[in-house]
């Protein structure tokens, strides 16, 4: 198949997600053409095989006071379907992705039929799609693609309550994870370069977004330091960092806490803790989650959104209500305090994101553009 992808390329699960859909795509024989205002950060490895690129570059005119990215956008989707013969655009995130796709379906309509598939994410649809400024052309773009996933059950059931999307059929295809990537440590050269031997590693990856909670996971890391050695481990960037820093310093942790900031690739980092934290308001699915499981690490995440789908709690982590930092930090305690138990999570968290692997998922991808293509 020749397919189009269109995803945001900055540090975020949808762009990961998307980014490692066109990998895994152009590996299993199709041709895949990823068109964006940037390179997508997964995608910056370097060459890879039957993966092109193509930049989105609006036109810097005094008349805008801010560029018409989504007429660029629409214009290069087009540029693109009608030059290599796409016969699929995948849009992810619904805006202004799905908008834009549609656009190029209807400039392309006297040659063909260009397909338009629509993956929602998460905060297109609980956040930024209901606001009044986007809910009709967001309702209006869900309903005018030609297929439609949504990457938790959660997210498909919110899709459905939020905008109604008369006639949508809405498949729920979860993210995945490369297990090839991100598997279980087999050495402790990782935990060496992070944190002295003696210490349990906590680590959080995020954005650094309100939404992340950054707070907490270092007030629930301060709970756990009173009761063992332990070193926190902070990869990403974003709005929250610096009043993370000063949070730190107020409650004088900054010895045993690490920022990294942005990391590419977070594999290895994962591989030398031993307890991941997502104690965010909301998560579609919680796609760092599913990675740190993949790597062996358990979890302990708000029970919110999708993370029930993907978190087992008692099993591959524990979940608890959103702002419960005591009884996040008592779990956090107990599992790293009890070497067996710690062991049993480790077996079934990466046990558990088998479940989620590349080899399972991107098939349900390849099946849904089959249906979509009529073939």
């Amino acid at each position: 198949m020749r397919i189009g992808i269109t995803c945001y390329p900055t540090y975020g699960g949808s762009g990961a997600v998307a980014t490692e859909l066109g990998l895994e795509l152009g590996r299993r024989g199709h041709e895949v053409h990823i068109i964006s205002y940037a390179s997508p950060f997964r995608l910056r490895g370097g060459f890879a095989q039957r993966v092109t690129f193509h930049e989105v570059v609006p036109t810097d005119y005094p008349l805008f006071e801010h560029s018409p990215y989504a007429l660029a956008l629409a214009v290069k989707q087009h540029e693109v379907a009608l030059r290599e013969d796409l016969q699929l655009m995948h849009a992810h995130y619904a805006i202004p992705h799905a908008a834009t796709a549609w656009l190029a379906k209807q400039m392309l309509q006297s040659e063909r039929d260009l397909k338009v598939v629509t993956t929602l994410h998460g905060t297109d649809i609980t956040l930024v799609g209901q606001d009044p400024s986007y809910f009709t052309i967001t309702k209006f773009s869900i309903e005018r693609s030609d297929g439609v996933t949504a990457v938790s059950e959660y997210l498909r059931d919110e899709t459905y309550r939020a905008f109604g999307c008369v006639g949508c059929d809405v498949r729920v295809i979860p993210n995945f994870v490369s297990t090839t990537d991100f598997h279980p440590a087999t050495d402790g050269s990782w935990r060496r370069a992070l944190a002295p031997a003696d210490h349990k590693i906590l680590i959080h990856v995020s954005n650094f977004r309100p939404v992340k909670r950054i707070a907490d996971v270092i007030h629930v890391f301060a709970g756990v330091r009173r009761a063992l050695p332990a070193t926190l481990v902070l990869a990403g960037d974003g709005p929250e960092r610096d009043l993370a820093e000063q949070e730190v310093d107020r409650l004088k942790l900054r010895g045993d806490v690490r920022f990294l900031g942005k990391v590419d690739q977070v594999a290895e980092l994962l591989r030398g803790g031993d307890l991941f934290l997502l104690p965010s308001a909301s998560e579609s699915f919680g796609l760092s989650a599913l990675e740190a499981m993949a790597c062996g690490v358990p979890v302990v995440a708000t029970r919110q959104g999708g993370l029930p789908e993907v978190v087992v709690d008692g099993e591959t982590g524990y979940l608890a209500p959103v702002g419960a930092v005591d009884e996040m930090t008592e779990r956090a305690v107990a599992v790293l305090k009890d070497g067996a138990t710690h062991e049993r999570m480790r077996r079934a968290a990466a046990a558990r994101a088998l479940e989620f692997s590349t080899e399972r998922v991107v098939p349900r991808y390849e099946a849904l553009y089959q249906d979509v293509l009529g073939d």
